[in-house]
């Protein structure tokens, strides 16, 4: 995909960014290198590559999933103006 300088600048005034002639240039000759490698690396043949999360086959350590914390419900809602059936009542703000 070729970009032209008429390009840049309608994706800048798009972008409501201001750019000269001198920026346009520049950005165009940058934009032009990112597609060009982009284009190269689609050209690579990846038929049978099994797609990877990490560079390294590492394992990460996770803790087993056990409750620590015991149920103090009853010891916070005695603070609470206004409880039901375990809920914490609230006056209704929205009708």
């Amino acid at each position: 995909m070729a970009l032209t300088i008429h390009d840049i600048k309608r994706i800048a005034h798009l972008a409501r960014i201001e750019i000269n002639d001198s920026e346009a240039d520049k950005t165009l000759n940058k934009i032009t290198g990112i597609l060009t490698l982009i284009e190269e690396m689609e050209a690579v043949n990846t038929t049978g590559i099994i797609p990877m999360s990490h560079s390294q086959d590492v394992v990460q350590r996770l803790r087993e999933d056990v409750v620590t914390a015991t149920n103090q419900r009853e010891t916070f809602q005695k603070n609470a103006p206004t409880v039901g059936s375990g809920l914490y009542l609230v006056p209704q703000v929205i009708e």
